[in-house]
């Protein structure tokens, strides 16, 4: 068994517009640092930030949410609705579509694991 400190200064981050097809409003940029991966367990962690804006989400994966600053609409085509901001946290499952709406500029850690 192994520990890890998750420390994102030490990691480059991944930084770009949301995808033009997924893209309803907005000009968001989103920054990404990949903290932890272990392909093997299907199981990584990170940070995540981004700047006002919506667009389309089809998830294909488990993510945990953790808003640490900002505020966003998760709304799904269910008709479910998570608005969040500092402190709260969420989670989205497989299956899920929907929207993804940053309100005010946001940064929240994740964790994703995807299915087998």
């Amino acid at each position: 068994m192994t520990l890890h400190a998750l420390k994102r200064e030490m990691i480059e981050p991944i930084i770009g517009p949301v995808d033009k097809a997924v893209l309803i409003e907005g000009t968001p940029e989103t920054r990404v640092w990949v903290t932890y991966d272990a392909p093997a367990e299907r199981l990584c962690t990170g940070e995540w930030e981004a700047t006002q804006g919506t667009w389309r989400v089809n998830y294909e994966e488990w993510e945990y949410c953790l808003v640490v600053s900002g505020r966003c609409v998760v709304t799904g085509d269910d008709g479910s609705v998570v608005k969040a901001g500092p402190g709260d946290s969420f989670v989205i499952e497989p299956g899920f579509t929907g929207t993804w709406q940053v309100v005010e500029p946001m940064r929240k850690h994740w964790v994703i694991r995807t299915p087998a």
